[in-house]
């Protein structure tokens, strides 16, 4: 399978299963995608006499071409087709026995310390905070059993990861500290790396959290939305006071106190700001650096759901985004945008890009009382309650359903282009958008493949490369 296609003046040719990416001239473009209605189209070989078609039809479009010329890219194709670089087989969905679920082996864990929040956010996917259910707060002993349990159920891996979740984890600040002691008392007895990361809104920050986050935590997620007045329509305090002159200087403080060290801003955009890279733009010249922009997922009812409407400015934005990105990179001040991270060369094995994140089977979510779900996203929904940090899992069917989630358990995978980049989409998200962790969720699908295609197009533009 292949994906071509034109973005920004490149013409680019995504070869799907080795994941090759060609950077051509439009013959070579058109003749590509000529080929491509004959393999892919007609399921076939290309034959001398589709050549032959091929090369008229090459002649006349582009009269600066010759038979010859267009010999020489016919030369191309093939060698990268015998290079496995174009028009490449996918060698696992032929052997789906390949594709057994993982190792029980845990890896990381979402540490939910608050069921509580000091903001309203009406978009809130946790109910501001309490997911549904009652508030709470997460006691020492239980954050202690949690590590224990993540270190006992990690088998021989080093490096494990533990995420500080809420609502909003400041709010039970000594037990972070506790966690975090305790987690590095467990590294020097069983030889293990814990990475700790602090998601947070903001509002509780202090000059000793800062100290001590920028200390202890490997990663910091940040949540601001971008403009004031886009920010503060939805993030409120529970006095209705918008929170964007509060938490954006301790932000700014954290970030220059943390001096390189990872983290990265985390906005939500909606229905109502379509504009979002604007935000983006907003918080680079607040200063920040490591930017992320994630659409909303909300019942289609909502107010707030993005809609069909929607899309066509969505595209505009993300490719917008992709050019200034560029433009920002040439003068010297680059930006990291979370989805547009992307390795050509030495990015996830091919296990990873078929499975996914790992959720139900090497990621659990802990909720103050101890309960075990897949991942943060699910917790409240009783159905998928795993176990619990003392007992462990016990409910093998969904850790093996989870573990058999791949990319070939969705039907609607087949034929997409960006399956090995996604690797099936959120569960999460499929879940709640079509009542099974199976099911696709179409509407952030279109959204992944624009957001692939600039992603793409950025890394060709950095190399400029030459393709066949």
């Amino acid at each position: 399978m292949i994906h071509p296609y034109r973005l920004n003046g490149y013409n680019i040719v995504l070869d799907v299963n080795s994941g090759s990416v060609h950077c051509v001239d439009d013959a070579s473009y058109d003749i590509i995608r000529l080929f491509c209605a004959v393999i892919e189209g007609e399921g076939r070989e290309v034959t001398e006499e589709d050549r032959a078609k091929i090369t008229a039809q090459i002649l006349e479009r582009y009269p600066q071409e010759t038979a010859s010329s267009v010999a020489e890219v016919f030369e191309d194709i093939d060698e990268l087709q015998r290079l496995g670089q174009l028009f490449s087989e996918d060698l696992f969905a032929p052997h789906p026995e390949l594709l057994k679920p993982r190792a029980p082996f845990v890896k990381a864990l979402c540490l939910h310390v608050a069921h509580t929040c000091n903001l309203s956010c009406s978009y809130c996917f946790a109910s501001q905070g309490n997911f549904h259910g009652e508030r709470a707060v997460m006691t020492a002993e239980t954050a202690r059993a949690a590590l224990d349990f993540l270190v006992r159920e990690s088998g021989s891996h080093y490096n494990l990861d533990v995420d500080f979740f809420g609502g909003e984890p400041l709010m039970n600040w000594d037990v972070v500290k506790e966690t975090v002691r305790y987690g590095r008392q467990l590294e020097r007895e069983h030889n293990k790396n814990i990475r700790f990361t602090l998601t947070t809104n903001g509002v509780g920050l202090t000059d000793e959290i800062i100290e001590f986050t920028n200390r202890e935590m490997h990663n910091v997620v940040l949540s601001l939305d971008g403009r004031r007045e886009v920010h503060d329509r939805f993030r409120r305090t529970m006095g209705g006071q918008g929170s964007y002159d509060i938490i954006v200087p301790k932000f700014q403080k954290l970030v220059q106190a943390r001096d390189g060290g990872e983290y990265y801003m985390r906005g939500t955009f909606t229905h109502c700001n379509p504009d979002f890279t604007e935000d983006i733009k907003h918080m680079a010249e607040l200063g920040f650096d490591q930017l992320s922009m994630e659409p909303v997922v909300t019942d289609p009812s909502d107010p707030l759901a993005l809609t069909e409407a929607d899309l066509p400015l969505l595209y505009e934005q993300y490719e917008e985004l992709a050019r200034w990105m560029l433009q920002r990179q040439e003068e010297g001040r680059p930006v990291t945008f979370y989805h547009y991270m992307l390795d050509l060369e030495g990015g996830p094995c091919i296990y990873k890009r078929i499975a996914g994140c790992g959720a139900g089977t090497e990621y659990y979510a802990v909720t103050p009382w101890g309960d075990l779900y897949p991942c943060h996203q699910f917790v409240g929904e009783e159905k998928f309650r795993m176990g619990n940090i003392w007992n462990g899992i016990d409910a093998a069917a969904l850790q093996e359903a989870f573990g058999r989630n791949n990319i070939y358990a969705h039907e609607e995978c087949a034929d997409c282009w960006a399956k090995l980049y996604c690797s099936g989409g959120c569960a999460a998200n499929a879940y709640h958008g079509t009542g099974s962790i199976s099911g696709v969720y179409e509407y952030g699908c279109r959204l992944f493949r624009k957001r692939m295609e600039c992603a793409i197009m950025m890394k060709v533009a950095e190399t400029e490369g030459n393709g066949i």
